[in-house]
C-alpha cells in the first residue's frame, strides 16, 4: 500500500478517502448540488481529502467551504462515525493511482438555517436545490449519499 502513497504524491492522483457532508435544515430539508461534469447527477458534498495526514472534519470543513461557500464555523458539523467503502464508479477511476478501485468515504453532517446563502463552485456544481429528506435521497445518484440521508431523522 506504502507504493500508492507515493504514486499519489508523485503524479497528484486523488487520494480514496473521502468525506460526504450531508447539508439539512432543522426541518429535514436537504440541500443536494448537481456536479457540473454530469448534469443530472445530484449529490451532497463529497470530496477527497488533500494529503494523507489531512484529518478528515478538516476535509469535511474544507469541500464544505469548497463547493457551496458556507463556513462551517459558524455551525454544528457531525462526524456521524460512519464510513463506507464503494468500488469507484469507472468513469471517475482516472482520476486515481493504477489499480485503485476502492474508496472509503467518512460521512457527516451540518445544520444550517434554510435562508443559508449557498455560492457554488462553477467548476463543480451547476445548481443546488432544497428538498424534503425522502425526496432528497431518490434524486441522490449515489446509493450510499442516499441511505445517509435516509438516516437524517435519527441523527439530527
Amino acid at each position: 500500500m506504502a507504493w500508492i502513497a507515493d504514486l499519489i504524491k508523485m503524479i497528484d492522483y486523488k487520494i480514496p478517502e473521502s468525506v460526504l457532508v450531508v447539508i439539512y435544515t432543522p426541518d429535514l430539508d436537504v440541500l443536494l448540488i448537481e456536479r457540473a461534469d454530469k448534469p443530472g447527477f445530484w449529490q451532497s458534498v463529497t470530496g477527497s481529502k488533500d494529503s494523507f495526514d489531512e484529518a478528515l472534519p478538516f476535509t469535511a470543513q474544507r469541500e464544505v467551504q469548497e463547493e457551496t461557500g458556507i463556513d462551517t464555523t459558524q455551525f454544528d458539523l457531525r462526524d456521524w462515525q460512519l464510513s463506507n467503502s464503494y468500488e469507484i464508479y469507472p468513469v471517475w477511476r482516472h482520476r486515481y493511482a493504477p489499480g485503485v478501485t476502492q474508496n472509503t468515504e467518512h460521512v457527516f453532517g451540518l445544520c444550517v438555517p434554510r435562508d443559508t446563502v449557498i455560492t457554488l463552485a462553477p467548476r463543480e456544481h451547476i445548481r443546488h436545490q432544497w428538498l424534503a429528506h425522502r425526496a432528497a435521497a431518490d434524486l441522490c445518484f449515489s446509493a450510499s449519499n442516499a441511505e445517509a440521508i435516509l438516516q437524517l431523522p435519527s441523527r439530527k
